[in-house]
C-alpha cells in the first residue's frame, strides 16, 4: 500500500499537488495550519499508487511519499 504524509505546518495550500495527482485523491483541509493556510490532505489512501507526482510538484517539500516494496 502506498500513501503520502503532508507536513501540515510546511504546506501553504498552493494546490499544485491537487492538480498533479492523477488519481485526484488530494484536497485542501477545512482546518487551518499555524500559518493560516488550508494544508493539503490525502482523502483516499487505498487509491494512492505512490507515483510521487504530488511531492515533485510541491514547492515547499511538504509531502513525503511512502510506497510498500513488493517482495
Amino acid at each position: 500500500m502506498s500513501y503520502i504524509v503532508v507536513k501540515k505546518e510546511w504546506c501553504k495550500g498552493c494546490e499544485l499537488c491537487i492538480f498533479a495527482c492523477p488519481k485526484k485523491i488530494i484536497e485542501l483541509d477545512e482546518e487551518f495550519n499555524n500559518q493560516g493556510y488550508h494544508p493539503a490532505r490525502l482523502i483516499d489512501a487505498d487509491k494512492c499508487t505512490g507515483c510521487a507526482m504530488c511531492a515533485e510538484m510541491c514547492p515547499d517539500v511538504a509531502i513525503e511519499v511512502y510506497k510498500e516494496v513488493e517482495k
